[in-house]
């Protein structure tokens, strides 16, 4: 039994020292809603967790991440479970993500890496006044089609018919699309359009590209072009078809060249805005940026299967030269 004068006594240390009964309370962790899969050996989600460990946080010790992976309809699903184990903040890193989460939430912070146009598609207001609970990164796809298309024709001289491998059920790449038209008829290329919905959609893609008989080949970055593009390289490998991606993962697994945004670069600068989230910022009050970094990637031995000369322009201004 503890007596009433010791109670007494205990009781007035605890209120002349709030922070020893605080120190007794267990630290509640902010949780982060992930639309991807765990990172494994992912070098652009490893880039936002060093970003976050860079800013001091820690999975598993001052943060808890909750990953759900999936696409189609079936994000919306994995975002409302999200919203059920009520985390702080969702990092929706590409357009098909940060629509469905922006589509089941008006009020959790949606933070976005990857997103080519925010305001055409409806994400934000503006670039430099968001003014809902989206922000983040833009990745610019739609400006960098016509480059790409200048690249691929620098390449190729006699390039006039390109096909363009595409999803059109990403709202990102449509407004993609219809800038790389406004391009190719100033260039006087016909651009020829490709579409696919699935993967099981791509070996009747192929077979229309080569009756197109085009000179070249261009594939619009999303999760479902990028996730077979390992099929896109072996084709293109076979039809001796010159091709141009977004990614540099691409030329490091035989493509001939790729041009566009750091996505890793990307993914580390989004952390920062998913600390200020945590930190009480508002996202419709913090302005959503551009890539400050780029990737331009040539693979000289695929250009050397392709019977192809990279003129020494090109190589003096590629990032990274794959013999």
């Amino acid at each position: 039994m503890i007596s009433r004068r010791r109670f007494a006594l205990f009781f007035a240390v605890v209120l002349s020292n709030p922070g020893l009964s605080q120190a007794q309370q267990p630290k509640v962790l902010s949780r982060i809603g992930v639309l991807r899969a765990p990172p494994a050996s992912d070098r652009q989600f490893q880039a936002f967790l060093l970003g976050m460990r860079e800013l001091g946080y820690i999975e598993g010790k001052t943060i808890l991440i909750e990953y759900r992976q999936g696409d189609g309809e079936g994000l919306e699903l994995l975002v409302q479970d999200l919203i059920a184990k009520k985390v702080d903040v969702i990092f929706a890193p590409n357009p098909a993500q940060a629509q469905a989460a922006r589509k089941a939430t008006a009020s959790i912070p949606i933070v976005v890496a990857v997103i080519g146009d925010p305001v055409r598609t409806g994400l934000a207001a503006s670039l430099a006044h968001p003014g809902g609970n989206v922000t983040g990164l833009s990745a610019l796809g739609s400006n960098l089609s016509g480059k790409r298309l200048e690249l691929l024709k620098e390449i190729t001289p006699r390039l006039a018919r390109v096909a363009v491998l595409w999803n059109p059920a990403v709202h990102d790449k449509v407004v993609e699309w219809k800038e790389m038209e406004s391009s190719a008829r100033a260039m006087k290329l016909d651009l020829l359009s490709v579409e696919v919905r699935s993967a099981a959609d791509f070996d009747r893609a192929f077979e229309g590209i080569k009756g197109m008989r085009p000179q070249g080949l261009i594939a619009l970055g999303e999760p479902l072009v990028f996730g077979q593009r390992g099929r896109i390289i072996e084709f293109a490998a076979k039809a001796r078809l010159p091709t141009i991606f977004n990614w540099r993962e691409a030329v490091e697994e035989g493509a001939l060249i790729a041009y566009g945004p750091d996505i890793a670069d990307l993914y580390r600068r989004a952390a920062a805005y998913v600390d200020k989230v945590l930190r009480g910022a508002k996202p419709g009050d913090l302005p959503i940026e551009e890539p400050m970094r780029f990737d331009f990637a040539v693979n000289l031995k695929t250009a050397r299967a392709l019977g192809l000369t990279i003129p020494q322009s090109i190589l003096l201004r590629a990032d990274r030269v794959t013999e």
